[in-house]
């Protein structure tokens, strides 16, 4: 039996206590749920959500969506609640504080809920810009926000993205590929040379624009108003851009506030060891928000989906006291028209870089002190653990790299 405290439980109290509490419906939450049930196939599992929407498969949001005519919506959901058992999930609730002495936590609706481990996967707040509520106006981030755009899109609309970044630039890809006129606005010179050495960034940029993507470097949107129906863009070189509609893709800022008010320890995220536990015993942290110890990366915070997935499982076994450390060093990855890319470690083109041509794609070795600290494949598909083994222990010459990955099947 849960002893959630001495104090004596009505049995309102009862109905709203878990023996794991999840705050967070995204990925984390739903791989989190199968960790506990590899582990624990009885105790209460309670999934607090913000969003509308039950736990989906995000990436598919700004790909598959888009560019595969096989992959429908109703393939989105990750039917956390229809597969595993004894797992509540409830949607459009917001958690405004974490009292940890009781094991209880507030909801925005004057309740509260009772827990005896908590995991925090709370994600990512999406960056807004300036202007007045609208609904041609989205932040991209929800399955919900999908639905809305794919409304606005087609039928040679107009919709301007802001941003270079993964959601921007994959969705800026799909549109451009669904009848749609699409202007991309982003700050780099060429858009991805805050991550490409410059040959491949130029050939990143070329796809878009052979694709019939508008394409506006070297600019920033400060806000945005509408008059007669069309949204017009103010850029920060005093130029406007008038579209239907304004998808804004300008990354997150980790949620962090509930750990912080909660006097749990904060630093690039939440701090937590070496199983995602914080620095309260009852309390894990995964995904987006965790500031966790890598064993290739060192303490790092990663906003991916691979990340997402396995932290999230590894949180939940452990909390199911499994014991075991979460080792995995995740990898990211993009797919735009006809370049799939995929990482690990750091892609920072201001480092010294190696390129290497493969199997038709290129491999790119990230230098720092002449070891290589982060590695791009580009149209490759390397064995990733043979990637993560050279990170971990790399060749002391570093032109011996070259040849060292290939793809999987040569």
């Amino acid at each position: 039996m849960v002893d959630y405290t001495s104090e004596k439980l009505n049995p309102q109290d009862t109905a709203r206590a878990y023996d794991y509490l999840i705050i967070g419906g995204g990925m984390v939450a739903d791989t989190a749920a199968r960790g506990i049930r590899e582990r624990d196939l009885f105790g209460s599992i309670g999934i607090l959500s913000a969003d509308s929407d039950e736990p989906y498969t995000r990436p598919a949001l700004t790909k598959k969506l888009w560019t595969d005519s096989t992959f429908t919506q109703d393939q989105v959901a990750l039917n956390t609640t229809k597969e595993l058992k004894g797992v509540t999930l409830k949607l459009n609730t917001t958690v405004t504080a974490i009292e940890r002495e009781n094991h209880r936590v507030q909801l925005k609706d004057g309740t509260s809920i009772r827990y005896k481990k908590l995991l925090l996967a709370t994600g990512g707040e999406p960056t807004k810009i300036d202007g007045p509520d609208d609904e041609h106006v989205i932040v991209f981030r929800e399955w919900s926000d999908y639905r809305r755009l794919r409304n606005f899109s087609g039928n040679n609309q107009h919709v301007i993205v802001v941003g270079g970044g993964y959601i921007g630039a994959e969705l800026a890809a799909g549109l451009i590929q669904n009848n749609t006129k699409v202007t991309l606005i982003y700050p780099d010179k060429v858009l991805g040379s805050s991550q490409f050495p410059a040959e491949l960034a130029k050939e990143y940029e070329d796809s878009f624009r052979e694709a019939g993507v508008n394409l506006l470097n070297n600019k920033r949107a400060e806000s945005y108003t509408k008059e007669d129906g069309k949204l017009s863009l103010q850029l920060d070189d005093g130029s406007t851009v008038q579209g239907d509609t304004i998808v804004i893709g300008l990354g997150v800022t980790p949620r962090v506030l509930l750990a912080e008010q909660s006097g749990l320890k904060v630093d690039d995220g939440v701090y937590v060891d070496e199983q995602l536990r914080t620095t309260d015993p009852d309390i894990w942290a995964a995904g987006d928000i965790a500031f966790y110890p890598d064993k290739i990366l060192g303490r790092t915070r990663i906003e991916h989906v691979d990340h997402a997935r396995k932290s999230g499982k590894a949180a939940g076994k452990a909390m199911a006291e499994s014991g075991e450390a979460y080792t995995y060093t995740p990898y990211f990855y993009s797919v735009v028209f006809s370049i799939s890319w995929k990482a690990i470690g750091t892609l920072d083109p201001s480092l010294n870089t190696i390129i290497d041509a493969v199997d038709g794609g290129k491999v790119v070795y990230y230098l720092e002190d002449d070891l290589p600290v982060g590695i791009l494949t580009w149209n490759v598909e390397p064995d990733l653990d043979s990637v993560r083994a050279i990170l971990s222990d790399p060749p002391t010459n570093p032109q011996s790299l070259k040849g060292m990955i290939r793809s999987k099947e040569k």
